[in-house]
Order: C-alpha cells, then sequence, then structure tokens
C-alpha cells in the first residue's frame, strides 16, 4: 500500500500516522512539541466530539484533544 502525506485532521478514526511536518509558528508550535509531536512520531486518532471538534488522539502514550484548526497545521504520513 502506498503511503500518502495528509492533514491530522483528515486522519480517520482508529487509524495511525507518523508525524512528517509542523507548520504552526509560536505559542501554538512551542505546545505542539511540547508534546512531543516531531518528525517520527506516531499518532492515533481515537475519539471524535459529538460536534466533530475537537479530537481525541494518542500521542507518545497520552491523549491530547486537539481543536482541526490545529491539527490541520501537522502532516502525517498515513497507509
Amino acid at each position: 500500500m502506498n503511503n500518502i502525506q495528509i492533514k491530522l485532521n483528515q486522519l480517520p478514526i482508529g487509524r495511525k500516522g507518523s508525524a512528517v511536518s509542523l507548520e504552526s509558528d509560536g505559542m501554538t508550535r512551542r505546545r505542539m512539541l511540547d508534546l512531543g509531536i516531531v518528525e517520527g512520531t506516531e499518532i492515533e486518532a481515537l475519539y471524535k466530539s459529538p460536534s466533530g471538534n475537537p479530537v481525541a488522539y494518542l500521542i507518545r502514550g497520552a491523549v491530547i484533544a486537539l481543536r482541526s484548526d490545529v491539527s490541520e497545521k501537522i502532516t502525517v504520513l498515513y497507509s
């Protein structure tokens, strides 16, 4: 199966992707780096809220909820 790069907010629930790039800056970028989102980090989409925003992700053993405006700035490799 071919690997494709997608935005994290497009990752289907229950699937995993590997972080490729982080396109945010400032405090948001700092928060993502503090959470351990660096190149190669495995991220799994766990749950979507009833309204669809935010989505809970499993990142380095912690469940983190990210809004779509933040997760769209993270590119993941998905197969």
